[in-house]
């Protein structure tokens, strides 16, 4: 019997029309859907983007991934889900493996993809992309991501503060991912840099409760985990808002509400 291919799934960053036409011919054909959730509950936003592109009768298997920092504890979780998949493939069924944003960029499906090739080298994997959250905030706000010879950095918001700003001043331009854990000092890091003014915050793309603001004082100090800063170019060329909403900026986007 030959073996299934699993297909890496980028489902975009929340709302479902931004599915690429690829991805959902994909899940309308393969027989397996392999859905990640926190071992705390069985939800996936993921799955529930994609739910109307799913072949009928596809079987739909959740995959635990743990919200700790124990190394044992993801190595074994990452170990197990690799050898749910291997076996689905071995079984000759196609599977995909579906993950916010892009499958390649802070996803779930970079930790199992190392170890379905340690487990079966011989698997054939097709990654579909996906857009990811700062291109749908960047599209959302009017904000550039970069032009001419700038560069722009992509960071994650949940490692050491003193690492992050020094990085920060190397670039023109910067995306922080994973905003929400360290928010107050991201905060204040970009305020020391003379930043803050010109960042947009954005949280809950695509998704109810959708809000963004240019300028972060009027952003709470806890903010949903679906959360990532857009840093404006260096030197504060743009429009400051000093936390003025960017409903005010931009105008109010009806299918999801005030921005």
């Amino acid at each position: 019997m030959s073996l299934g291919t699993l297909f890496g799934i980028g489902a975009g960053p929340g709302d479902p029309e931004l599915l690429t036409l690829k991805a959902a011919r994909v899940l309308g054909q393969v027989e397996v859907i392999l859905a990640a959730s926190s071992t705390k509950n069985d939800y996936s936003l993921a799955l529930n983007i994609v739910s109307p592109h799913l072949r009928p009768g596809a079987r739909v298997v959740r995959l635990g991934f743990p919200m700790t920092r124990d190394q044992d504890v993801l190595d074994a979780a990452w170990e197990k889900n690799a050898r749910l998949t291997a076996d689905i493939l071995e079984s000759g069924r196609d599977a995909a493996f579906i993950t916010l944003g892009d499958p390649l960029l802070y996803s779930t499906f970079g930790y199992l993809l190392p170890r379905l090739r340690a487990l079966l080298p011989e698997a054939r994997v097709c990654i579909v992309p996906g857009i990811t959250s700062y291109q749908a905030a960047a599209a959302a706000s009017g904000e550039i991501l970069a032009e001419s010879g700038e560069n722009l950095l992509i960071l994650s918001g949940v490692g050491d503060a003193a690492r992050l700003e020094a990085l920060l001043g190397t670039a023109d331009r910067a995306v922080i991912l994973k905003a929400y854990r360290n928010f107050p000092d991201i905060r204040e890091m970009l305020r020391r840099a003379g930043r803050d003014g010109q960042t947009v915050f954005a949280t809950r793309l695509g998704i109810d409760g959708e809000r963004m603001w240019r300028g972060l004082d009027q952003v709470p100090d806890a903010p949903h985990y679906l959360s990532l800063c857009l840093v404006g170019r260096r030197n504060g060329c743009g429009p400051k808002g000093g936390g003025k909403s960017m409903a005010d900026a931009v105008g109010e986007r009806p299918e999801n509400g005030a921005i």
